[in-house]
């Protein structure tokens, strides 16, 4: 008895002390706070922080697709009877490597400084094809380039160049390997560009030269003096702004790389992503939620918006550097940084652009799920579990005077290719996130881990109350004795002689 009121009342003590304990650690936030600040501080582009190595170095493996449109009909669309039509080739996949060199800390260490060199190994395994045997029909990119550097001379001297553009049998549309059109061929029209402009270099190819190569120098915030700042671009190739755009809002540089942010993100947040490619930055809303080998993640994708008209969105206006020649919705002019070549950017198949784009050409039809950039992050950690960087390379053709090719083009932006540069998570490094999200998890419950404790114990000792209380007994049961008269001794010697058995004696005669 006495056993069971200590127990119960050792529980009741220790469950109250635990209830009250977790309740005021959770109302304080105590323990949230401390691993919030430990992940802060542990993810941080610092020497011999967590991160570091993996991000100068990421050990997920990257794949560039490239899916080539190939023309079927050009002829037809030259001679302004058709519009273009187009198969898509591909993927021609390339094993991308990205490891960061000439890592540096300056301004006293609170940022840090780096290249990230791109490395191409091309995977026949995950390709339809050869791409040193499958040909493909584009636009002769350097020739209508030639054209549009000269479309503001006279049409006389415009139609001179034209005649000595044919004698050498330039011609509006080519066709090569994929592996040429990638990685580069000799281009007689630019052969003999080079004879008069030493400069020119007479190999074209839409990754000539990149192989090996990177996009400058980018000096990147450690987020160590504050979390909201990790990784994000300080300067791109020493500058804070690039110089291509006509206001100071398009010319910002905006967000990070795209290979890492900050931790603790929300799903109201807008994520600014600077794109060397696009010469600018571009910005991603949440989509939904979203889970990659156990790990939850949020989706981030460039909202409608982001490459919108200056007439449907104000923030885009400075990206039209000629007002009277502005884009409609979904296409970015890029040819002020593109050496003045009309190259046009846009999502593959025109996804979230203007419907016109996609009807000019027969081949073309965006879907959301295949055709979307996107960003999957796990909010604690910031980290991107699953990416999808989607964009196409598109040439805007047009009628340009003197060049008797161009005189059935009716503006038509046509596409050359999208790639999807695509990175998922590995599993060892998933195994080594999903244990510090249980770490992460298991500290920022503990209160509430105190709290269930205390609540069971409190329960225990209510149970063992009434068990000790339902046993215990309502009266004692006293047992008394009283002493016997002579009387009542007779009386029960005479029932027990009536009653019982007798043993009859008989005296013995002495005499």
């Amino acid at each position: 008895m006495r056993k069971e009121s200590c127990c119960m009342f050792t529980s009741g003590v220790i469950g109250a002390v635990l209830l009250i304990m977790g309740t005021g650690l959770f109302v304080s936030g105590l323990f949230q706070t401390l691993i919030h600040n430990k992940l802060k501080g542990e993810i941080t582009l610092t020497e011999g922080s967590k991160i570091f190595g993996t991000w100068k170095n990421p050990p997920p493996p990257v794949y560039m697709e490239f899916f080539i449109f190939n023309l079927t009909n050009p002829e037809e669309f030259l001679e302004g009877k058709a519009k273009p039509h187009v198969t898509t080739m591909g993927p021609y996949t390339y094993r991308e490597f990205r490891p960061k060199h000439n890592v540096s800390f300056v301004h006293n260490g609170t940022k840090v400084a780096a290249y990230t060199a791109k490395i191409f190994v091309f995977e026949p395994e995950k390709s339809v094809g050869d791409p040193y045997v499958d040909l493909v029909t584009t636009v002769n990119i350097p020739a209508v380039a030639v054209m549009n550097r000269l479309k503001s001379l006279s049409f006389w001297v415009s139609s001179g160049i034209s005649l000595y553009m044919g004698s050498i049998g330039t011609k509006m549309f080519m066709t090569h390997t994929v592996q040429e059109l990638l990685w580069g061929f000799k281009d007689p029209l630019l052969t003999r560009l080079k004879t008069i402009k030493p400069e020119t270099d007479e190999y074209f190819g839409l990754m000539l030269h990149k192989n090996g190569s990177d996009d400058g120098e980018f000096v990147y915030h450690t987020g160590e003096q504050n979390y909201l700042d990790f990784g994000r671009i300080y300067t791109w190739k020493g500058e804070k702004m690039v110089s291509f755009w006509k206001t100071n809002q398009s010319n910002m540089i905006n967000g990070t790389d795209g290979s890492s942010f900050h931790p603790f993100l929300t799903k109201e947040e807008r994520l600014n992503v600077f794109t060397p490619d696009h010469c600018r930055s571009i910005h991603m809303r949440f989509e939904k939620e979203v889970e990659l080998k156990g790990i939850p993640a949020y989706r981030f994708t460039p909202p409608r918006d982001t490459l919108a008209s200056g007439k449907n969105n104000p923030e885009n206006e400075g990206f039209c550097v000629t007002p009277n020649k502005c884009l409609d919705d979904g296409v970015l002019d890029v040819s002020v940084c593109r050496n003045g070549a009309p190259v046009v950017m846009s999502f593959p198949h025109f996804h979230l652009g203007d419907e016109k784009y996609a009807q000019a050409i027969d081949g073309i039809s965006p879907v959301h799920e295949h055709h979307q950039t996107f960003l999957d992050l796990n909010p604690t950690m910031g980290v991107p579990v699953r990416a999808m960087k989607r964009t196409q390379f598109n040439i805007q053709l047009e009628i340009v005077s003197g060049f008797p090719l161009t005189r059935n083009l009716n503006n038509t932006i046509f596409p050359i290719l999208f790639l999807n540069e695509s990175v998922v998570i590995d599993d060892a490094s998933a195994a080594r996130i999903q244990k510090l999200l249980l770490i992460v998890t298991l500290v920022s419950h503990f209160p509430l881990i105190l709290v269930s404790l205390g609540v069971i114990l409190v329960l225990v000792s209510i149970i063992l109350a009434i068990r000790f209380y339902q046993n215990k007994p309502s009266a004692k049961k006293d047992t008394s004795f009283a002493p016997v008269s002579a009387c009542a001794a007779a009386q029960v010697d005479d029932q027990d002689g009536k009653n019982g058995t007798y043993i009859g004696m008989t005296p013995v005669d002495k005499s």
